[in-house]
């Protein structure tokens, strides 16, 4: 494995004046909402997270009904399952929280950065004055926010868990050449190693000519991130907690900071190294057989682990309220959401401008998917 042979495929990602590459890779430590909306605990994981070594810190912008309808009902998490969109609601906390954060992760020296999940959190983000934005797997087909996201000029980085190709390109299709990096990650909690098919990313490399990321949600400290640099990523992303005994919503699969801090010096130690001597020591570390699972075939096909929810965890067109017979659709009663597994799907995000203003051919009960055989004339 030569690193430089593959060097017309190396891509660097720039946020601001620092440039990350496979050599010195961005590291991201996803807080997400595991503060609980306690300032004093989100300072504390702040202080944990730099502590370990990260070198950005992401948090996310939750607004509850731009995520979910209040009848998705319980949804299974590795903490068990749970009203999601009450816990959404309780884990909305608001801008100021942000700005507190985002002014100690910068006063320390790191990077901040955010997941937005709807138009509302996107605009007060960038209010903020945010380097860069953060889009999740899920939001990787919310037409109308990447839109807006690529409106800003901002690096921009995209998560492509549960996605097909055609849906990168078409994410892909919004943003300005180098504004974007593609983080590679299979959405399911946790996520089995063996399903990342780490050789994928030089081909996502190469087709996109962008640089190339991991975010990862398996349980091993190790062995993701650290064959991703192997593959040239330039960006690993790993959940952090101060404990995994703790009650936010990742925290199982997280990393306590002591783990976070193993990662982050064997990455960057592997990235120095000959990768001919650093896929050995993995193989010696894990097993080859173990290793060669885990960088896969490099085609990209959904994750077995995640195949079950590519209709219900991407947003879909669905009801905001109950929609009577001959009642015309608006953005009013009708929004892009992600289903879960109680509801129905709807159709597609790119097919909601259309159906606009046509009226409904049949009672639409609050909260299902739209399909075609709700849309009238």
């Amino acid at each position: 494995m030569d690193r430089d042979s593959g060097s017309d495929t190396n891509q660097a990602f720039l946020i601001g004046k620092q440039c990350f590459s496979a050599e010195s890779p961005l590291i991201i430590a996803e807080l997400g909402t595991g503060h609980d909306n306690d300032l004093a605990k989100g300072r504390e994981l702040v202080a944990a997270a730099l502590e370990a070594g990260a070198n950005c810190i992401k948090f996310q912008h939750v607004y509850a009904d731009e995520i979910i309808h209040p009848n998705t009902g319980l949804v299974p998490l590795p903490g068990g399952s749970i009203p999601l969109y009450e816990r959404f609601r309780r884990l909305s906390c608001g801008p100021d929280f942000l700005a507190d954060m985002k002014e100690r992760v910068e006063r320390q020296g790191g990077l901040f950065l955010c997941t937005p999940f709807g138009l509302r959190s996107a605009r007060e983000l960038h209010q903020l004055g945010v380097q860069a934005m953060k889009v999740a797997s899920p939001e990787l087909n919310h037409l109308p926010m990447l839109e807006e996201l690529a409106g800003y000029g901002l690096p921009t980085i995209l998560s492509s868990g549960v996605s097909l190709l055609s849906d990168i390109e078409t994410a892909l299709d919004f943003f300005s050449e180098g504004q974007t990096a593609l983080l590679h990650c299979v959405t399911a909690y946790p996520a089995p190693a063996e399903d990342y098919n780490l050789q994928l990313l030089p081909l996502l490399s190469r087709l996109f000519g962008i640089a190339l990321g991991v975010s990862d949600h398996s349980m091993d400290p190790l062995l993701v991130p650290a064959l991703s640099i192997l593959q040239d990523a330039c960006i690993i992303e790993k959940h952090i907690c101060l404990s995994r005994k703790d009650k936010g919503l990742d925290d199982p699969i997280a990393l306590e900071p002591a783990d976070f801090a193993h990662m982050v010096t064997t990455v960057r130690s592997l990235a120095a190294m000959n990768p001919d001597s650093a896929l050995a020591e993995l193989q010696d570390r894990y097993s080859p057989e173990t290793v060669a699972a885990v960088l896969g075939r490099g085609r990209k096909v959904l994750a077995p682990s995640e195949a079950a929810n590519y209709q219900r965890t991407r947003r879909s067109i669905h009801a905001l309220r109950g929609i009577a017979a001959g009642e015309p659709l608006s953005s009013e009663n009708t929004a892009l959401l992600r289903t879960e597994k109680v509801l129905r799907p709807g159709l597609p995000p790119q097919f909601w401008k259309l159906i606009l203003n046509k009226k409904a051919a049949r009672d639409i009960p609050d909260g299902e998917g739209i399909e075609w055989q709700d849309v009238g004339c």
